[in-house]
């Protein structure tokens, strides 16, 4: 699968990437961040596009091949990428908001970081 990212707004950078899929790809609620924590935080997650009028798209978890640990998760969305707010926050997605940040993708080891759409098919809630 290829992924592409445009310059945007959203995460400000471009990415076009080839990745091996190991999987189904399945709609992604949450993720589990270590950005702002060493304990880790539970974000919501969201799909951007470039749409003015409606942004937010699904955001997707892709099992994918990784050299260092067999299997991946590669977490995507629109072609603006990804958009994440932590999962207490309380607020409409905005690219103004300070309590929110944009990534172009995610790349997680570990299933037990993702909350899927479908809470049947989450490992760890």
């Amino acid at each position: 699968m290829f992924l592409e990212v445009e310059t945007n707004p959203n995460c400000g950078e471009s990415v076009f990437l080839r990745f091996k899929e190991m999987g189904p790809a399945k709609r992604v609620r949450q993720i589990k961040s270590y950005d702002r924590t060493p304990r880790g935080e539970w974000c919501d997650v969201v799909g951007w596009t470039d749409e003015a009028d409606q942004p937010l798209c699904p955001a997707v978890a892709q099992p994918v091949e990784d050299s260092g640990a067999g299997v991946g998760f590669l977490v995507y969305g629109g072609i603006w990428g990804i958009r994440l707010k932590p999962a207490d926050v309380n607020e409409p997605w905005s690219l103004d908001s300070p309590n929110q940040w944009g990534e172009p993708y995610l790349s997680l080891v570990d299933e037990r970081d993702l909350r899927y759409d479908d809470p049947h098919a989450d490992r760890q809630s």
